[in-house]
């Protein structure tokens, strides 16, 4: 892989974080819940307001490379350090994406859902951009995939069991934040964990030939 061909895919990543960032402002507005794995930084956003939602995302991006540190050790490879300024750019766009997502009315439930589901697709794009991008892991997956390498489980299964994690450690927090109420975790959360892979599947297939093309174009 030459220097242009490099620097072209960490463009497309830096791309995906955009729309994955605009996604999450998407799911957040629409009040109904966020994916599993912003699911933490949501109910932490919503007790201490004073931080925003991406910048908390950021620090929970951290906390993850920190259990990727603690898990691998030695086997940690310098290189993923880079997933720090990433997570900044990422939690940087969730609040710009939330700056402009907050003009939208919610007038009704229909509009939540609506809503919540533009967010899915956007963040789906997003993910399917930085798959196709093949540079370096978001934190979140690299933390599975460091879980799974050392435990010897399947990504798939370790990847179904953190998200499980987050949203019961999301949930305890709430109750534990707000008096025993369930805040920030909602059907949402459900939905965009069960249709956000799908929808990334589907994306990457059709797109996946054109982001190549101007990853190769003229090299």
């Amino acid at each position: 892989m030459n220097k242009k061909e490099l620097f072209r895919r960490y463009i497309i990543l830096i791309a995906g974080l955009f729309f994955s960032g605009i996604g999450v402002a998407f799911s957040k507005h629409s009040d109904l819940g966020v994916s599993p794995i912003t699911s933490v930084a949501n109910v932490l956003s919503l007790k201490y307001s004073a931080i925003s939602l991406g910048s908390w995302i950021i620090i929970w991006n951290c906390v993850m490379i920190l259990g990727q540190i603690v898990i691998l050790r030695k086997d940690f490879k310098m290189y993923q350090l880079l997933q720090v300024p990433l997570s900044f750019l990422f939690g940087w766009f969730t609040d710009i994406g939330m700056k402009f997502v907050s003009l939208i009315p919610l007038s009704n439930y229909f509009t939540k859902i609506l809503l919540l589901l533009i967010g899915v697709v956007v963040l789906a794009f997003g993910i399917a951009l930085s798959v196709i991008a093949d540079v370096i892991m978001n934190s979140g997956e690299a933390l599975v995939k460091a879980i799974s390498d050392k435990s010897h489980f399947e990504f798939g299964y370790v990847k179904v069991g953190f998200d499980i994690f987050c949203v019961i450690s999301a949930i305890v927090l709430s109750m534990i934040f707000f008096n025993g109420k369930i805040i920030g975790t909602r059907e949402g959360t459900i939905i965009s964990a069960l249709c956000t892979g799908i929808v990334i599947k589907f994306i990457t297939k059709y797109i996946r030939k054109y982001v190549d093309k101007i990853i190769t174009h003229n090299l």
